[in-house]
């Protein structure tokens, strides 16, 4: 039989420990499945384009999925923990491991004519707005 020695002041801190990590994942739109590390998105728009811009650092352009599917635009990758010797480090804070996320799409989006690019970590997605759902300006002649 092992005896284990209780500490009062320890338990709760570890058990803390464990409640702040898991709200430091974040839940991905499209499966509410925890994402290994939060991948960060601004949008913006402008009358003919939708853009799109997310953090990832360190992540390989050919380890980032970008795929609309039923008007969901979903962004996938994993950044890998490439260092095999583990035992080195004193601290590791940064994340690795799979990320995604997914937002739906309006009608005004055409997805023919999506357009992704990556540079200084830093994803762009470019979506065109479709023709007829650009905002236009009709002239009116008061008489």
């Amino acid at each position: 039989m092992m005896i284990a020695k209780f500490d009062p002041v320890r338990s709760p801190r570890m058990f803390q420990n464990e409640i702040n990590r898991l709200f430091e994942r974040e839940m991905d739109d499209a499966s509410c499945m925890a994402s290994q590390w939060p991948l960060r998105v601004d949008i913006r728009e402008d009358e003919e384009m939708i853009f799109l811009q997310a953090d990832v650092p360190g992540v390989e352009r050919d380890d980032i999925k970008v795929h609309v599917e039923n008007s969901r635009l979903t962004i996938a990758g994993e950044r890998r923990f490439e260092d095999e010797k583990l035992d080195t480090f004193l601290r590791v804070e940064r994340a690795y491991g799979s990320f995604s996320r997914s937002f739906q799409l309006g009608a005004a989006a055409d997805v023919e004519k999506i357009q992704a690019s990556c540079k200084n970590g830093v994803l762009l997605i470019a979506l065109p707005k479709r023709e007829d759902a650009r905002p236009r300006s009709v002239e009116v002649r008061v008489q």
